[in-house]
């Protein structure tokens, strides 16, 4: 029956739904929240309104697809290739809630951070123990694994946190201290990780189809840790404990930044080895969303940076790349806009044989 094809083809694509999915909240939310720094509110509504919607939508399947599909997603949560990429939904969140608390929506921010809390809470120890106990010899790679979406996640908590901590009374100096500790973790998990992504790309064998677009998390997660970082030194937490460790957050972040800008370069290399010296077609694919948030993340770390540093020509840099993070951005969008249209076309036949 024709009339069950959007049944049909919805169904397939709930169950099939990637992990890294919350990627497109992620990135067109980072990019919002960069044109609301720079005083743009227009853009910045428009993507805040487009990505209000991608959040309830992807919200909505990914419940649809607990309660109808579980055991796909119990295979993706014990899967060490794609466990990691649950963890764009932490960072989703934290995105999505600091949006709204830029416009005067600070209580439904908290209860996003506390989400994003709790999910990364069950997260950090299901991952890593997946990790540990079912990724063999020939598991999952580092370059395809999307590990580094585990600091991604941390650091957002860090960021929304700072709106967070003021909120929650009493315990608002617990959270503070809570929210140091996680920027702590995540440069603890960023160095192990990167050690590790170093060592299998510089010295072993690498093919086209080991550089895909989540190499740029690598980017992107120092730029989200020197976000985090300069949110802590601009937010006055009232903590003396913490106040003291204020010099060592300015050389960390500092250094964490000057880390993420050497990257940029370097992966436009690897992108023009694959796609012009080896002529493999540039298609879309749910990854882009991975290339699109450290673009996005390192426009707003820079410009944040430029504040906490006070040195305003940081800023100059920081609106370039969000110029270009815009552009990129588009031309994923379209590309989503396009796969789906295909995804949706691809049915017909089938769903004509069967009336």
């Amino acid at each position: 029956m024709t009339q069950r094809k959007p049944i049909t083809w919805l169904g397939r694509e709930v169950a099939s739904l990637n992990p890294g999915s919350f990627a497109l909240v992620m990135a067109t939310g980072i990019i919002s929240n960069s044109f609301f720094f720079e005083g743009r509110r227009g853009i910045s509504d428009v993507l805040f309104a487009i990505n209000a919607v991608a959040f309830a939508w992807l919200a909505l399947i990914t419940l649809v697809r607990l309660l109808r599909f579980a055991p796909a997603l119990w295979g993706d949560l014990v899967d060490p290739a794609r466990v990691f990429g649950f963890f764009t939904m932490v960072a989703g969140s934290d995105v999505f809630g600091s949006g709204l608390s830029l416009r005067g929506l600070p209580g439904p921010a908290l209860a996003l951070w506390l989400v994003a809390l709790g999910l990364w809470l069950v997260l950090a120890y299901l991952s890593f123990s997946v990790l540990t106990f079912r990724n063999g010899a020939d598991g999952a790679d580092i370059v395809a694994g999307g590990w580094l979406n585990a600091i991604v996640g941390t650091q957002s908590l860090v960021i929304l946190g700072t709106v967070a901590a003021p909120l929650c009374g009493e315990l608002a100096d617990t959270v503070f201290v809570l929210i140091h500790a996680l920027w702590g973790i995540g440069l603890a998990l960023y160095g192990i990780f990167i050690a590790v992504f170093v060592h299998r790309i510089f010295y072993r064998l690498v093919t086209p189809s080991d550089l895909t677009p989540m190499l740029w998390v690598v980017m992107g997660a120092a730029a989200i840790s020197t976000n985090a970082g300069s949110t802590l030194i601009l937010t006055d937490s009232g903590v003396p404990f913490l106040t003291s460790m204020r010099p060592f957050i300015d050389g960390v972040t500092l250094m964490v930044w000057a880390w993420a800008t050497w990257w940029i370069p370097l992966l436009v290399i690897f992108g023009v080895w694959k796609h012009r010296v080896h002529r493999v077609p540039l298609s879309y694919t749910p990854l882009l969303w991975s290339m699109v948030f450290p673009l996005g993340m390192y426009s707003l770390a820079t410009a944040r940076l430029s504040l906490a540093a006070d040195f305003a020509p940081l800023r100059t840099g920081a609106r370039g790349m969000m110029w270009i993070a815009l552009a990129v951005w588009m031309a994923t969008a379209l590309g989503l806009v396009v796969a789906t249209w295909r995804s949706w076309q691809a049915e017909s036949p089938r769903a004509g044989a069967k009336a």
